[in-house]
């Protein structure tokens, strides 16, 4: 098995160094009855040695390609020895994203457990994204509740010598001249045919993460919805659209409710598409595609919203060779500009961030290999600057899985400049789901 990283996954790690912070995978199940703990054990043996058993080693060249070692996790689950209320399930989730992953020095994931007063308890596992994107995390789940294990065949830390190492780095990045001279073409294109995004979006750079000393860092406001899943299917169906397009007009209604619109009101919602095949071992086997959707009329119908997805997916071809055309530079760019092509990754005006993961396995629901009675999946940043975020645009992420017949729905925003709460956050979702003649149950 080649231990190098691929080109994506040695972006996604070396902006992290660059920007001190990046996004984090979590899953959470909430149990409202007593979770079985040996159970939960293998299921954390089990994760160790799948795709998550690894994390990233360095290579001694400034610009080397770095390297996968294997890495089994923590030693057990972090089980906490005191009791919390049921009312705290969020809470404690919010916590642990705050609790330091690093993809390099390790942890780079962690399960925990929080007993709760009911009897049940609130169960979590959180990734560095570096190391797995969402659909890896999902398919790592499922393995290793189903008793699944997979051997990566991954070199142990340290296995390579210095000089070993400088000779084989060197060697690689010779090899890989002729990748970086497509990218250096795929980088031309991009910028000439996204000039105007690019320059109004160059002005959101983030600072080097040093000159942030001592800025108040803050959780993103995030709520998980649960909404019956029959129910879920007889609006989409009203509204002539799919499970697909109802997510998507949620996430424009949204957009538009917390003023994420461009100057003709309208929103731009972004996806990842996954490109994971068989067997693959990438941490981020993905692309991505941008929606551009008229909010007005999604809770009267859905026609639209389909149609601009079956465009976009049609196209997405060439906006693959467009975004993933120049990654085979990410070895060598340096920090300083990482940080100023942050705010340009981040597209012109404010983008809505979509992950949509379907209908999951029901394995994915039993951590302890029983169902969870509530599953929240979600993708946030923590610990990021109240004024870096102002400063990006502030940002709207929502993510969403099905199983054991419900919807699970997660949203997390930060509006620039405030008002900035969990309460106001929940109302909001609240009354853009009653708006889709959606009734939910908000955690």
């Amino acid at each position: 098995m080649d231990s190098t990283l691929a080109y994506i996954d040695q972006g996604s790690f070396l902006g992290l160094r660059a920007l001190g912070r990046g996004p984090l995978a979590q899953y959470g199940w909430i149990y409202e009855h007593p979770v079985d703990v040996d159970a939960l054990r293998r299921f954390h043996y089990n994760l160790g040695h799948g795709l998550l058993g690894r994390r990233v080693e360095r290579s001694p060249l400034p610009f080397g390609r770095d390297r996968w070692v294997t890495w089994t996790g923590p030693t057990d689950v972090d089980i906490s020895a005191t009791i919390r209320p049921r009312g705290e399930a969020m809470a404690w989730l919010d916590e642990q994203l705050r609790v330091p992953i690093d993809p390099e020095k390790g942890p780079s994931w962690r399960l925990a457990m929080q007993p709760l007063d009911t009897g049940g308890a609130v169960i979590t596992l959180v990734a560095s994204h570096t190391v797995c994107d969402g659909l890896a995390l999902t398919q790592a789940i499922n393995q290793a509740a189903s008793g699944q294990t997979w051997d990566l065949g991954y070199p142990q830390p340290g296995a390579r010598t210095r000089a070993q190492a400088l000779r084989q780095d060197a060697a690689a990045i010779l090899r890989a001249i002729p990748d970086f001279a497509n990218a250096v073409v795929a980088a031309v294109r991009l910028a000439r045919n996204n000039l105007g995004e690019l320059s109004s979006s160059a002005g959101r750079s983030a600072p080097a993460p040093a000159s942030l000393g001592g800025a108040r860092s803050v959780t993103v406001p995030a709520v998980v919805s649960y909404i019956d899943e029959g129910q879920w299917r007889e609006r989409m169906e009203s509204l002539g659209g799919t499970s697909n397009s109802l997510f998507a007009g949620i996430g424009a209604k949204l957009g538009q409710t917390l003023g994420r619109v461009d100057d003709r009101g309208l929103v731009r919602l972004q996806f990842p598409v996954s490109e994971r095949t068989e067997g693959d071992t990438r941490a981020n086997a993905l692309t991505g595609m941008t929606l551009i959707i008229d909010p007005a009329d999604v809770t009267s119908s859905l026609r639209d919203v389909r149609a601009e997805l079956k465009r976009s997916l049609s196209a997405l071809s060439e906006a693959r060779f467009e975004l993933l055309g120049p990654v085979a530079l990410a070895p060598l760019i340096p920090a300083a500009l990482a940080r100023r092509l942050e705010g340009m990754a981040l597209g012109a005006g404010a983008p809505v961030g979509c992950s949509n993961l379907g209908r999951l396995e029901p394995p994915v629901n039993r951590p302890d290999g029983t169902d969870a009675e509530c599953i929240v999946v979600r993708q946030i940043e923590s610990k990021t600057p109240a004024e870096l975020l102002d400063r990006l645009g502030g940002t709207l992420f929502l993510a969403s899985g099905q199983v054991n017949g419900k919807v699970s729905l997660s949203v997390s925003a930060w509006r620039p400049g405030g008002p900035n709460s969990k309460d106001q956050l929940k109302t909001t979702v609240a009354q853009v789901l009653h708006e889709f003649g959606l009734t939910p149950t908000i955690e």
